[in-house]
């Protein structure tokens, strides 16, 4: 595992969009995994920078977003889908085509997750997975539990994980729905490379129990220890207990 200190998150960001950037121009057609949260905006606005200087290219790649809420249309403003296209996929040359989500409002979720695993396998599987991380240790929807789901689930939302959604609803987490779809941790790690970004000093803990501590489903961020190809950018405040 490749841990990466940066001195701010606007340093982080850039660098990473520097890096997909790059393999954007080495691969027109990657494969992207996206997640949404806090952590990525300032990345995606980067992006966003960079397409308006002609600088990054996404007209032939793909995205698969990590989750969706269950149970609300995708013109939601609490969507992740709405979340999306306000911070990146308005911003960049992405088909619509080839920008995937869960349909969190699919009559039959199961099928839906289902569905969902055979288009990223008809598009020959994650190039890049972009990950953060929950305050709980949860990469995308898979939350700490005895066992964790391999391919895409639906999942019942910890209170906390709610809590950390609340703004996406106008600060009221009982308007955040208790349920959702989520790729599972087998669809996260069959990707090539997996980036996990990770700010501020509310993540130490989770990331010194990521790099130094078990492998466990009560922690699902520490199942990337196991990956061939997994990188850590942090700023200063999110690498703080690394030594501790």
């Amino acid at each position: 595992m490749k841990v990466s200190l940066f001195k701010d998150e606007r340093t982080l960001a850039r660098t990473l969009a520097g890096q997909i950037a790059q393999a954007l121009a080495e691969k027109p057609d990657l494969v992207l995994g996206l997640p949404t949260g806090r952590t990525p905006i300032r990345l995606y606005h980067e992006l966003g920078s960079m397409h308006a200087k002609g600088q990054i290219d996404f007209a032939r790649a793909t995205t698969f977003n990590l989750d969706e809420f269950l149970g609300i249309p995708s013109s939601h403003p609490g969507s992740y889908r709405s979340f999306m296209q306000q911070h990146l996929f308005s911003r960049v040359n992405l088909s619509p085509q080839r920008i995937n989500i869960p349909n969190g409002t699919a009559s039959d979720p199961a099928a839906e997750c289902a569905r969902y695993e055979r288009a990223i396998a008809d598009a020959g599987g994650i190039d890049l997975q972009l990950l953060g991380i929950g305050t709980n240790g949860h990469i995308g929807f898979n939350e700490p539990a005895r066992e964790l789901a391999g391919t895409t689930h639906r999942v019942a939302l910890k209170a906390s994980t709610r809590h950390s959604n609340a703004a996406l609803f106008g600060g009221d987490e009982r308007q955040v729905p208790e349920e959702a779809l989520s790729m599972g941790m087998a669809t996260i790690m069959h990707a090539r490379r997996i980036v996990l970004i990770a700010t501020g000093k509310s993540k130490a803990r989770c990331i010194q129990r990521l790099v130094h501590g078990p492998i466990t489903p009560k922690l699902p961020a520490s199942f990337l220890q196991m990956h061939r190809r997994v990188e850590l950018m942090l700023d200063e405040t999110a690498a703080s207990a690394l030594d501790a």
